[in-house]
């Protein structure tokens, strides 16, 4: 038997060569069952398109460049990971291949980008950990380059396409739990002001507060880590009084903390254990991205639909690779779901 063909597959899914085509380079033009049957098609003869082929038609590399920042002090790093593997699953069905490089700052991955076009010829780009004045989405920008990035154009206009996960909505869900099981003392654990993503997720915090009629209770902003989230939990607990041996209930302390990372709600409950406080029976916590680390130990948490966001992120950049971006550039903002386990 033969290498399998374009022929061979249209033939097999009983559909036109055209329709091969359009599935493997812009399946969003075919129906979903049209294109199941194809990949079903596919999958069965073991098809691979003819890249170098490819490559010489549309002077394309099929490669998209994304910098690994540098490892954090917490176990939400993890999330980072996901990304990456669905990332790398997604491009792979259209063909597309991941290639990671690292940078020490916003000129360094400048430049690494203008090395790897020179270089290898890298169609575009995904970003991570978007913050405020972001040299890298100017340079890009300015160069007329294909990129998207995972996290929004804090304090900018929308001019590039984007895909987020909404924390504040997150946030907002954990206290609006924490609400309803009749928590009036709720803290928040986050990271100092200037960081987007901690500041969107305070801000959901503070509505949830704000919507159930609480005046808006203490806050400690600390660099993200177990021991950040440690250090927090002590401060607000002696300013609240609470000693520990038998919970929070009669002092003026938090009984329940919402966090911005799952790192710092272990931290929490590492202090409260300590000082003899039970998380989830005297005082609640919530974390905040679902890490596998999260799910062993019993912590609440926010998670965010990573592998969404990734699929999301490779069909946008595609979509702009074909030179088909609209007049408005392509922004999506998930919202995460609240898993609730023993804290």
């Amino acid at each position: 038997m033969g290498r399998p063909t374009l022929n061979s597959v249209a033939e097999a899914a009983a559909v036109s060569r055209q329709t091969v085509s359009n599935v493997i380079n812009s399946p969003e033009v075919v129906s979903p069952e049209t294109r199941e049957r194809v990949l079903a098609a596919i999958e069965r003869l073991g098809y691979r398109p003819n890249t170098a082929a490819r490559q010489m038609r549309t002077t394309r590399s099929q490669i998209i460049g994304l910098c690994i920042p540098p490892s954090g002090n917490g176990v939400s790093g993890v999330v980072l990971d996901q990304f990456l593997h669905s990332l790398t699953a997604t491009a792979e069905r259209y063909d597309h291949r991941i290639m990671l490089f690292t940078a020490a700052d916003d000129e360094a991955e400048t430049r690494a980008y203008a090395d790897l076009i020179a270089s290898v010829g890298i169609d575009g780009f995904v970003l991570t950990s978007t913050h405020h004045d972001d040299l890298r989405t100017r340079w890009l920008l300015e160069r007329e380059l294909p990129f998207v990035t995972f996290g929004r154009p804090w304090g900018a206009e929308d001019t590039h396409p984007w895909v987020d996960v909404d924390g504040a909505a997150g946030t907002r869900l954990a206290t609006d739990h924490l609400v309803r099981q009749g928590h009036r003392r709720i803290a928040f654990v986050g990271w100092p002001e200037g960081s987007g993503s901690g500041d969107d997720r305070r801000a959901g915090w503070a509505a949830g507060l704000a919507a159930a009629g609480l005046g808006e209770e203490p806050q400690v902003a600390v660099f993200d880590g177990v021991e950040g989230g440690r250090s927090a939990a002590a401060r607000l607990l002696d300013a609240g009084g609470a000693t520990g041996s038998g919970g929070v209930a009669d002092t003026g302390a938090p009984t329940a903390f919402v966090c911005a990372s799952d790192s710092l709600a272990l931290g929490v409950t590492a202090e409260l254990r300590d000082r003899g406080i039970r998380p989830g029976a005297d005082a609640a916590v919530i974390g905040f991205d679902d890490t596998p680390t999260a799910a062993v130990l019993g912590l609440s948490s926010v998670a965010q639909p990573i592998a969404d966001v990734a699929a999301e992120c490779v069909r946008q950049l595609r979509t702009a690779l074909r030179g088909e971006a609209a007049s408005e550039p392509a922004t999506t903002l998930f919202t995460p779901h609240l898993v609730l386990r023993t804290t």
